[in-house]
Order: structure tokens, then C-alpha cells, then sequence
């Protein structure tokens, strides 16, 4: 009888509200992209001109400081060298990121299976986080070569150790209550890891990630700063000897624009293969 009874007026409010708060979510998410897009792009733009306008007031002489204008010209000109050592500078990055994250996961795993194994391991890193990179490239350089070897390794040694630290604060934040659960069901050590752990670390693991990408561009130039014949960090090196400061300044640019795309395109891939992650990493920020 009373399912054939007309919707309740709590129901037809609760409808209509839902039906009135969808413009409303419409507006904030456009809203959110004028603050995530069209806000730093405007910024960014803002800071263009008044840069140029500095450097035109004040007659700034260009090898100290070109307008963005003359960084343009001078870059445009060169843009086919330059393309290519963007490209070489480019594979460094790509190629130590993904080195650090062979090695990375795998020792974290290693790391977390026993307090004893941590505590011997974790010094050891923490040593080669103390060494400048710096100072460690040309010993690389006499050790392993004059070749990319050793701007491989700057790379990695730069991006391994933020990884490695993520990942294993993922795996031993698992909350006791999961675990219990998944050994209640005989679970064994490797499911524990493959069906519990390392899916809870996925957010911190991307965290990881985004750092080591940004700090791989890093590695790479301090790497070519050293030991290189191509590249954007030997352009800058070499730009600036014959005081050709746009294009290093040209140079600068791109390694910075490198860097949020790289970064980008692990926020897109968490986006779209682990969207829960990405949502909640979200709602923390917020």
C-alpha cells in the first residue's frame, strides 16, 4: 500500500536542492580552473612586462639582464641547436627518473620488511643525500668515463632518495586494522604487500614522484654543468662564457618549462590510473 503512495515532500525538496546545487558545482569547478590556469598564466605574463619595462627604463645593458623580447629573438635564432640539446638534456632526465624508480621501489620494500635492515640502510642514504653532487661529478667523471654514465648517476642520486623515503612511509602507514584484516584471511607476505600495502602507498608514492621529477632536471644540469659536450646545462655553460646572456636566459627558461610538464605529466598519469589518489590528495590540500 504505501508504495503506491505520491513521493514524500522531504524527497521533492531534497531533489530540487541536488537540481539547484548543480550550477553552483559548475561554477566552482570553473572557478577552480581560473585559479589553477588562468591565474598563474596571468601572473606569469604580468611579470613578462614588467620585466621588459624594467629593463627598457633603466637601459639595462643585455648581458646582464636582456628583456624577454631580445631572449625571444636570440633563442628563435638558435632554435634548431637548441631543440637539440633540449632533447639530450631531456633523455638525461627521462632515463634517471625512470633508473631511480627500478631502484627505488624495491629497496623501500626492502627497507620496510624489517626494523634491522632499516636501520642499516638508512644512514647509508642519508650519507649520499650529505655528499654535494657537485663535488661528486668530476670523481664520477674520472671513475666511470667521459661519457653520459656519470650524469646518469648525478641524476639518480639527486632523485632516489625523496622516492625511497615516500614510498616507505607508504607502506608502514598501512593502518593495523588492514593488516590484521588480510592475515585473518591467511593472507601471505607477498599479497599482504601486492594487495594492501602497496596500494595504500600509491598516494604517497606519487608524492614522491612529483619531487623526484622536479629535482631530475636538477641532476641533469649539475650532471652536464661537469661532463658534457650537449645539452642545456653545457648551453648555459657555454652562453655564458661568450656572454651571450639570452641565450642562456633562453636556455634557463626551457629547463624551467621542462620541469612542469614533466611534473604535469605524472599528475595527469595519477589522474587517470589512480583517480582516487589524485582525489584525495586533493581533498587534503583543500
Amino acid at each position: 500500500m504505501n508504495s503506491n503512495n505520491p513521493p514524500s515532500a522531504s524527497g521533492n525538496s531534497s531533489s530540487a536542492t541536488d537540481a539547484a546545487d548543480m550550477p553552483k558545482i559548475g561554477f566552482w569547478r570553473r572557478s577552480n580552473l581560473g585559479q589553477d590556469v588562468l591565474l598563474p598564466i596571468g601572473v606569469f605574463i604580468l611579470l613578462l612586462i614588467v620585466w621588459e619595462a624594467a629593463v627598457q627604463i633603466f637601459t639595462i645593458p643585455v648581458y646582464l639582464l636582456p628583456a624577454p623580447s631580445v631572449i625571444w629573438t636570440d633563442s628563435i635564432a638558435l632554435a634548431g641547436p637548441i631543440g637539440e640539446h633540449t632533447l639530450a638534456t631531456l633523455r638525461t632526465v627521462v632515463l634517471g627518473f625512470i633508473i631511480s624508480i627500478v631502484i627505488s621501489l624495491p629497496l623501500a620494500v626492502f627497507m620496510t620488511s624489517s626494523p634491522v635492515i632499516s636501520s642499516a640502510i638508512y644512514p647509508l642514504l642519508v650519507l649520499t643525500q650529505s655528499i654535494p653532487k657537485v663535488a661528486l661529478a668530476p670523481i664520477l667523471v674520472v671513475m666511470l668515463g667521459a661519457n653520459e654514465l656519470p650524469r646518469l648517476v648525478i641524476t639518480f642520486l639527486v632523485t632516489f632518495f625523496p622516492l625511497v623515503i615516500a614510498i616507505a612511509i607508504g607502506l608502514m602507514s598501512v593502518p593495523a586494522e588492514l593488516l590484521e584484516l588480510g592475515r585473518s584471511f591467511k593472507a601471505s607476505k607477498f599479497q599482504e604487500l601486492y594487495r594492501i600495502r602497496l596500494p595504500y602507498a600509491v598516494p604517497f608514492i606519487f608524492s614522491g614522484l612529483k619531487v623526484a621529477i622536479a629535482l631530475a632536471v636538477v641532476g641533469a644540469v649539475v650532471g652536464e654543468f661537469v661532463n658534457a659536450d650537449k645539452g642545456l646545462g653545457y648551453l648555459i655553460i657555454t652562453a655564458t662564457a661568450f656572454f651571450k646572456t639570452p641565450v642562456a636566459f633562453g636556455a634557463l627558461i626551457l629547463l624551467s618549462i621542462m620541469g612542469i610538464v614533466l611534473f604535469q605529466v605524472v599528475v595527469i598519469i595519477e589522474r587517470i590510473f589512480f583517480p582516487w589518489s589524485a582525489a584525495s590528495q586533493e581533498t587534503a590540500i583543500a
